[in-house]
This record gives structure tokens, sequence and C-alpha cells, in this order.
């Protein structure tokens, strides 16, 4: 039995804490003063419980006779229940003050979602389909080259965290860094899709939902951003 969900999990909560720290000391979450690393794991644990259960019930697997099945990854983790599980998770543990942890969380999430995909090292499961590109992967025991697709996904996440840290330190529109976040989210699950192996090409309508209420939140946060006042006239 295996238990690399595990190590991919550790991988992602180390990789958010990480960027929550770098962001500390930046000075960009210095707006919110609740523990964002609680939340952070809480939303995760419970995010990859229920996206592991969903998972398990959908390929027929009853989790209360499998128990230990829910450790096992090979089975998969369904992403769409995962995501709503995890946000509704930060939604009640923020409460009235939603938009600035989300905001806050947003660059440590997505930062996660790097570690996440990173997790396939050790669980060695990056390869998608095959390709004759140079920098190929092939599985242990073939001479089929393949894209690292899990690497693929990790880098459009660990590199759009870092340019929403650069946002932030611009003190973009509340609610900004959240819509952009999730908007980054389902883009980067949703283009790299195609790449991964997969008999009913995934839960596409799920990421296509993602991107849409990422745009749509994002531009009613520039709409309803707060006009600063207008300075007072010299005397």
């Amino acid at each position: 039995m295996e238990f690399t969900l595990l190590f991919a999990a550790a991988i992602a909560y180390v990789t958010g804490a990480i960027a929550l720290r770098w962001e500390a000391a930046r000075g960009n979450a210095a707006d919110c003063a609740r523990d964002l690393g609680e939340i952070l794991l809480t939303a995760a644990v419970v995010g990859v419980a229920v996206g592991r259960l969903t998972a398990m019930i959908g390929s027929g697997v009853n989790p209360l006779t499998s128990p230990l099945d829910v450790l096992i990854v090979r089975g998969g983790v369904a992403t769409g229940p995962a995501a709503l599980a995890a946000m509704a998770t930060v939604a009640f543990a923020a409460r009235d003050d939603l938009i600035v942890v989300a905001d806050a969380l947003a660059v440590a999430t997505l930062a996660a979602l790097g570690g996440w995909q990173l997790g396939c090292l050790p669980r060695e499961a990056c390869l998608g389909s095959p390709t004759d590109l140079p920098w190929a992967m092939t599985q242990p025991g073939s001479t089929v080259g393949r894209h690292p697709v899990e690497l693929y996904a990790a880098a459009i996440y660990l590199v759009a965290a870092a340019g929403l840290a650069v946002l932030r330190k611009r003190r973009p529109a509340p609610g900004l860094p959240a819509a952009t976040a999730l908007f980054v989210a389902a883009a980067g699950r949703l283009v790299t899709e195609p790449l991964r192996p997969s008999l009913g090409g995934g839960p596409i309508w799920w990421y296509m939902t993602g991107v849409a209420v990422g745009v749509g939140a994002a531009a009613w946060a520039r709409r309803h951003r707060p006009v600063s006042p207008p300075l007072a006239a010299p005397p």
C-alpha cells in the first residue's frame, strides 16, 4: 500500500507556508491579523479529504469499508469538490473578513498548488501524453517520451504566485488577488488537461467554471474598488 498522497500534501503545505512567510517579510500580508497558516492547513486537509472521498465513491469504493484507501493516491482526488470544500472552509474560518483573508491567502494558495503538482515526483506520476520534445521524460521500462505535464502545471502556479505577490505589493483592489488566484488555478488545469492521459478528458467543465468565476470576480473587484478621498486643497 502506498501513502504518497501524504507526501504530496506535505509538499503543498510547506510550499504554501514558505510563501506566507515570504509575503509577511515583504509586508504583503500585514493587513490580515488572522492565523493564515492555520486556515491554509485546515482548508487543504478538508479539500483533499473531500476530493479523495468523492473520487472513491465515484469509482464504487465504499470509504466506510475501505478507510485506508483514502490515503492511496492512485485512485485520484476529485479536484472540483476538493476546491469547493477548501474554499468553503476558508469562508467559514474568515466569516466577515472573507475578502481580506482570501486576498492574504491568494499567493500562498497558488504556491501550495504548485507544491501539490510537484508532489508528482515522489508519486512517479508526472507524465502525460507522448511527445518528441527535447525535455520529454520517460517512464521506467519505456522508451516513449512524454510531457511532464504535472511539472508544467507546477511551473504555472509557482510563477503566477510570484507575479501575484508583486501585484499585492501595489495594493490592488480588494478581492482582485483572490479572483486572480482562482482564475490562474482553474486556467492552469484547463490548459494542461489535454496533455494528461484520460479516457474522459477530465473535468473540463469544472475548470471552465473556475475561469469564468475568476474573471467575473476580478471585474467586480475592479469596479467596486474603494475611491480614495480627494486631497485637501492647500491653505
